[in-house]
């Protein structure tokens, strides 16, 4: 574990023996982490996916914490044995564009490393456009610096707090990309909406974003029914109540961690019926083919859903 900028801790996660690898990920991937006290948290492995024998990730203490990244700071202790999940991947770096453009705000410059990692071992040609409050907030900057020496490299700070500082002007920085350059963009909510608006012209295929909080409200409305085709069970959902909530009330316990629909744990396929989206994790084009939905957060705008359970 090293402080890597004030409020961010970085963790150095190696298998216990007799094990020397751990599994492969691809640049984007995340990971739950088991923390003590029984939270599960994701958190983006930033270091090269070409590396086996460890996982980085970086924790911001979040003022609003709702406990993980609190518990990381105060309780996590070198030398500690944790346990985590296989990497997933809802942000995958497309290796076939012609230039990279990454916009980062804050502690959404983990995801970002390994793809610029990846970018470097492969030679293409990437662009990094980062946000913080200060140079103290923002994590990685000696590294990126010594990155930014390499052929087809680009990085620019952008410090809004520092003395002159202003905001990031996004819709400017997207005008200077070219229409063939794929974009990615990974950070708080403000930053996030600004890059969808700024963004909404380009081929949807070409736009890359990971959310690390919900932007929308969770679908509580109820008034649908819920039926388990593999079970032959089913149940009703009520207001204030989500799908994942009525089917735990049965014994029904699908995987599930983060309860807001930015992790992707508890996917279902949908067989019958018409869902109503609320996650960030899939795409417009995937939530348009209603075949799937997170059960966490999304509800439905038919009487009734027949689920892949």
């Amino acid at each position: 574990m090293r402080y890597e900028a004030t409020s961010v801790i970085g963790l150095e996660l190696v298998p216990l023996p007799p094990l020397n690898e751990l599994p492969a990920f691809d640049a984007g991937a995340h990971i739950d982490l088991l923390l003590p006290g029984g939270l599960t948290r994701q958190y983006s492995l930033l270091n090269d996916p070409a590396e086996r024998q460890r996982y980085q990730i970086a924790v911001n203490k979040d003022a609003h914490s709702r406990g993980g990244s609190r518990c990381v700071h105060e309780r996590v202790r070198v030398g500690d044995v944790l346990t985590i999940s296989a990497p997933r991947n809802h942000f995958p770096l497309d290796e076939s564009a012609v230039l990279q453009v990454f916009i980062a705000g804050g502690i959404g410059i983990t995801p970002i490393m390994s793809m610029i990692a990846r970018c470097r071992t492969l030679g293409l040609p990437w662009r990094l456009y980062y946000a913080a409050r200060t140079r103290e907030y923002a994590a990685f900057v000696d590294t990126l610096e010594a990155w930014a020496k390499g052929p087809e490299a680009q990085v620019q700070f952008n410090f809004d707090q520092a003395p002159g500082g202003k905001m990031l002007d996004l819709a400017a920085v997207l005008a200077s990309v070219p229409a063939d350059a794929h974009v990615y963009c990974c950070g708080p909510l403000p930053l996030l909406a600004a890059f969808e608006a700024a963004t909404a012209h380009r081929p949807a295929g070409q736009v890359h974003r990971e959310y690390f909080a919900a932007s929308e409200a969770a679908a509580t409305a109820g008034g649908f029914s819920v039926e388990l085709a593999r079970s032959g069970r089913s149940v009703q959902v009520q207001a204030g109540e989500s799908i994942l909530d009525c089917l735990m009330a049965i014994g029904v316990e699908p995987p599930h961690s983060c309860r807001e629909g930015i992790c992707g744990t508890c996917e279902v396929r949908v067989l019958e019926g018409v869902p109503d989206h609320r996650d960030m994790v899939l795409s417009a084009a995937e939530k348009a083919r209603n075949d799937r939905l997170m059960i966490c957060c999304s509800g439905a705008k038919s009487p009734r859903l027949v689920l892949d359970l």
